[in-house]
Parts: C-alpha cells; structure tokens; sequence
C-alpha cells in the first residue's frame, strides 16, 4: 500500500526542525565562514505610491510608510529576515538595537510557506 502524506502541525514541525540543527557531524568546522560577507538591511516600512504621486517627489518630501512609531523595524541578512530591531539614535548616526531573534526553524518553516 501506499504511504498517505501527513502533515504536521506548525509546531512539531519547528520541534523537528530544530532537532535535526542540533546533530552535528565530526568534521564540521563554521570557523571557515566567518570571514564571509554579509549584507544587511533595516527595513524601516513600505508603502503604495501612484506614478504620478513618484514623479512629484522633489527635495523635502515626505513618503508616509505606512508604519507606526515605536513599532519594530525588520532586520533582513542577504534578503532573509533574521530578526526585529528598535531605531535607536547614537550620537549622530542611526542604529538598531536588536530585539528579538527568529528561530532558525521558524524562518525555514515561514520561508517554505
């Protein structure tokens, strides 16, 4: 007979996820990719623009991003968001204190979906 495909729930999926990161091999070494770039982007909002609203952008226009204040920005490495982050002012320069991290499961799941 035939195997039926069974869905699991969002849940155990994530509990199966995570188990399967935790097995490691001999041989493994992540000190070999260290080193590497990344790119990091802070996604500050989004929002819908008509052409003809674009075109009149000029110097001291304001876009409305359609994102309240005090609300999480999205902290996306190579185009995968990774965690949620809060703008901070340092002396003269913008940041973003890091607030909270997603599971490394999670996002494969939500990148699946």
């Amino acid at each position: 007979m035939g195997e039926k495909n069974v869905e699991l729930p969002f849940e155990e999926q994530l509990e199966e996820l995570n188990n399967q990161q935790n097995i490691s091999t001999p041989g493994n070494n992540i000190d070999l990719l260290l080193d590497i770039p990344l790119e990091i982007t802070i996604e500050l909002g989004q929002t819908k623009m008509q052409i003809k609203d674009v075109l009149q952008l000029s110097k001291g226009s304001i876009i409305d991003l359609e994102k309240p204040v005090g609300e999480p920005v999205d902290i996306i490495v190579n185009n995968k968001p990774i965690a949620k982050g809060e703008v901070v002012i340092i002396d003269e320069n913008i940041g973003v204190k890091v607030m909270d991290i997603t599971a490394p499961a999670r996002r494969l799941l939500e990148q699946m979906r």
